[in-house]
């Protein structure tokens, strides 16, 4: 209720000052709700880093039964994350009611986008609440991230929205500049393409659940050295170990899948697409990705480096798979007959 409020308060001081919403103040609106659901993934992987999870106690909102936390760390990290989300909160939510009442930037895609981060924000701060409230296993956390990961890639899907001037022209994207600036002259890809999309969108969302879950089981450990795992290219399947590895191998199928995916959308599309721009910059993602996972590897027995480099490999993924997702999207428009 707070968020629709707060969304409410920000239409009638518009209207009552005089200061109408314009395209330049749209497109601010939805970066920041983006630059700050970043900031809230960040936050969530600095709790889960330096295991601060219980740095509140099991009370929520209030930390330990105090507005103002003692002055520890895990006290700070955790009730930090929660100042963030509930700031973004609100930004997102201010995003929704104008995208909701102010008409230029009324549509279906764009409300789509804007509800579907009010959405998942709420529901990763209810999964933030419960797991501080009552016990979760570490599959329902590491949840948590992936929830986090789809409202961050509907502002970003929402912000690049806004950049496109086809938003403004009402046109369906197809005929004008697109989000990187090049010229789309009536595209048509099969549609094929688009299912092959979707089909690596999902198996890179298993492979983020994946990699979740081996923070949450603190499991990381279970494959030493980088690129064999203990030394050997199949290492005993047991225990953590069979976790690590099982993910590491995820990660090499998904490398192959994008590229393979990359070459059809480049053979459909042309070399100098659009769609072979943003598939292009999803390779290269998918390559940092892979190689931010050894570095991750290779610091495992350095706690203050690790906090740094799990933080370099979840910005990559958050990238990569919001990249997915426009993919996903502009393919889906320039497939349609």
């Amino acid at each position: 209720m707070g968020i629709i409020r707060f969304g409410w308060l920000c239409a009638y001081f518009h209207k009552k000052s005089g200061m109408g919403m314009t395209v330049q103040r749209y497109r601010i609106l939805t970066l920041l709700s983006c630059i700050g659901m970043f900031l809230v993934l960040i936050a969530g992987v600095l709790v889960t880093n330096t295991e601060s999870g219980e740095g509140c106690g099991t009370d929520w909102p209030l930390c330990n039964g105090r507005f103002v936390p003692a002055y520890t760390l895990p006290s700070i990290v955790e009730y930090s994350h929660r100042a963030i989300t509930g700031i973004v909160g609100l930004l997102i939510g201010a995003s929704f009611i104008v995208t909701w009442r102010w008409k230029p930037a009324r549509n279906k895609e764009s409300l789509t986008y804007a509800g579907g981060a009010l959405f998942f924000t709420f529901l990763q701060a209810i999964l933030g609440m419960m797991a501080v409230k009552w016990q979760q296993s570490s599959l329902v956390m590491a949840l948590h991230f992936g929830i986090s990961l789809f409202a961050f890639s509907c502002t970003w899907l929402l912000y690049s929205l806004a950049k496109r001037d086809t938003m403004w022209d009402n046109t369906d994207g197809r005929t004008a500049a697109g989000a990187s600036g090049m010229t789309v002259k009536a595209l048509t890809v099969p549609r094929t393409l688009y299912r092959s999309v979707v089909a690596v969108l999902a198996y890179c969302y298993v492979v983020v659940y994946l990699g979740a879950y081996i923070r949450h089981t603190s499991s990381g450990g279970g494959c030493t050295g980088w690129p064999l795992c203990n030394g050997e290219v199949v290492p005993e399947l047991g225990g953590v170990t069979g976790i690590a590895f099982a993910h590491r191998v995820a990660a090499l199928l998904l490398l192959l899948l994008v590229g393979l995916l990359a070459w059809n959308v480049r053979k459909a599309a042309g070399a100098k697409s659009e769609l072979t721009s943003i598939a292009s910059g999803t390779l290269l993602l998918v390559i940092l990705q892979v190689f931010s996972g050894g570095l991750l590897a290779m610091t495992l027995d350095n706690e203050d480096v690790y906090v740094f480099t799990s933080l370099l490999h979840t910005i990559i993924i958050a990238a990569l798979f919001s990249m997915l997702c426009l993919l996903a999207v502009r393919v889906r428009q320039m497939s349609r007959s």
